[in-house]
């Protein structure tokens, strides 16, 4: 199963927790107040093979795969 990320809005405590794809945005109190203003947060990952980012999440502006990236110049 997924680790998801939330942020509380009410005591800006940031959590994760294991949950099945099918609970991902299901209703759940904080861990730290047990306030129910909560947010799924936009979890970011990378995968590198041969030296070689195949997402795309290491620096730049998402588009890059590694070198220079025309879009944003990162290099």
């Amino acid at each position: 199963m997924p680790i998801y990320e939330y942020h509380c809005q009410d005591c800006q405590a940031e959590f994760e927790l294991i949950r099945s794809i099918r609970d991902a945005d299901a209703p759940l109190p904080c861990t730290k107040c047990q306030g129910e203003n909560i947010t799924r947060k936009l979890s970011l990952f990378n995968a590198t093979s041969n030296g070689r980012s195949l997402s795309g999440t290491t620096g730049g502006c998402g588009t890059c795969a590694g070198g220079t990236c025309s879009s944003c110049g990162s290099r």
